[in-house]
């Protein structure tokens, strides 16, 4: 990504890095989401982090670092497979959940044993972290979930941040510039902190970083990386990885057609394909069956039950948004009450703009939010995995 930096940054950077050190907190932007920022060592400003989100105390925050910090510092152990994974993707958006050093505070770690940590890619986040690290004597890690209320869609622009936190004066919480997030997603989450136990390394949440690519690094198989793939209820989109990737770990793009076909194979039910390694693994950011919900009642359905929907029209005086591949054609298109917005049929773009497009959309005034089941394919896991935990806040259907 690139940024500019000029003076004023400059000076914006070292006044956040010294707001760290106090113990206040910062929101910064990073590839992923804006992060609502505190010094991983401070247990008081790490209270502040969960006190403004009204996140569970039980909750583990990422710990952020600058690029060539010492894993070592915050890590009991580093294995060589989590060395690999960061020669691969670092910085970028890759979370690895790590054994945690001692001198690290509990708190960070919602009292487990283990820790996230991530080297973000931003310039901002970059330049942020380096300056923090100077200020701490070389070991600067800034503990940073995503700039909203616990449960709510993330940040992508530094206004969704504010949005967030109105009652904020600056000096409580000082808010970074950087631009629209690129990747628009959380990170992926992958495991390492049971390997001495035989266990993993697994993806604990999809992300960008998917598990054909860290298969690759690795020398594994990408469905050893997902939970249930000993045959315990795996997900369709596991099973046919491999066939949706190119050499490199470019995106097969699918023929909307075909796209929307696979769209309707049933799944099993995200709660219904938890193995007994996924069962028994850490706690980590985002994995709560509701999670990244809008206000306005969210519905994920297949075209045809959209169609079906507009042909028989919505409740009299509200209005609904249907968020399609494509514009349907004839009566279903004009059906008062009903306005259509077409996403990107990819799922990198489509990831980007999910989040902001949430927020758009919540503040427009309608009654339901109904959204086109995405294709049930491995490059759409990590939305279909976003989709479906912002869809299980909200008890609603179609027929309703």
């Amino acid at each position: 990504m690139n940024f500019s930096f000029d003076d004023a940054m400059e000076a914006e950077i070292r006044r956040a890095a010294q707001r760290l050190l106090e113990g206040r907190l910062v929101a910064f932007p990073t590839e992923t989401v804006y992060g609502l920022g505190a010094d991983a060592e401070n247990v008081q400003a790490i209270a502040r982090i969960y006190a403004a989100k009204g996140r569970p105390a039980n909750h583990p925050v990422i710990v952020h670092l600058a690029p060539g910090a010492s894993l070592e510092y915050w890590a009991a152990r580093v294995p060589p497979q989590a060395q690999k994974l960061i020669d691969a993707f670092w910085p970028g958006p890759l979370t690895l959940i790590l054994p945690r050093a001692e001198r690290i505070p509990a708190a960070v770690a919602g009292g487990q044993d283990s820790i996230g940590l991530r080297c973000p890619s931003h310039p901002v986040a970059q330049a942020l972290l380096r300056r923090f690290a100077e200020l701490k004597g070389g070991h600067g890690g800034v503990a940073a979930p995503s700039a909203n209320q616990f449960g709510q869609v993330s940040p992508t622009l530094a206004e969704h941040v504010r949005a967030e936190f109105p009652g904020m004066p600056e000096d409580e919480l000082l808010i970074l510039e950087g631009g629209a997030s690129e990747v628009g997603i959380e990170s992926t989450i992958l495991d390492l902190s049971r390997l001495e136990q035989g266990v993993g390394p697994v993806i604990l949440r999809p992300g960008h970083i998917t598990a054909v690519q860290m298969g690759e690094v690795l020398g594994l198989a990408p469905e050893s990386l997902i939970p249930g793939e000993a045959g315990e209820g795996m997900h369709d989109s596991s099973r046919v990885e491999v066939a949706h990737q190119r050499g490199g770990g470019g995106l097969v793009q699918e023929p909307l057609s075909q796209a929307r076909a696979g769209s309707q194979r049933q799944e099993p039910r995200q709660d219904q394909v938890q193995d007994r390694a996924q069962s028994q693994a850490p706690r980590v950011s985002g994995s709560l069956k509701a999670h990244y919900a809008p206000r306005t009642p969210l519905q994920v359905s297949s075209w045809d039950g959209i169609q079906k929907l507009a042909d028989a029209g919505f409740l009299p005086g509200q209005r609904l948004a249907c968020i399609v591949f494509e514009r349907p054609e004839g009566k279903p298109s004009s059906v008062p009450g009903i306005d259509w917005f077409v996403v990107k049929a990819e799922p990198h773009a489509y990831a980007r703009e999910l989040y902001a497009l949430l927020r758009r959309l919540d503040q427009d005034g309608y009654a339901r939010l109904v959204f086109e089941q995405p294709p049930r394919s491995a490059p759409w896991r990590a939305v279909n995995d976003r989709l479906g935990r912002a869809a299980a806040a909200f008890d609603v259907s179609l027929s309703k």
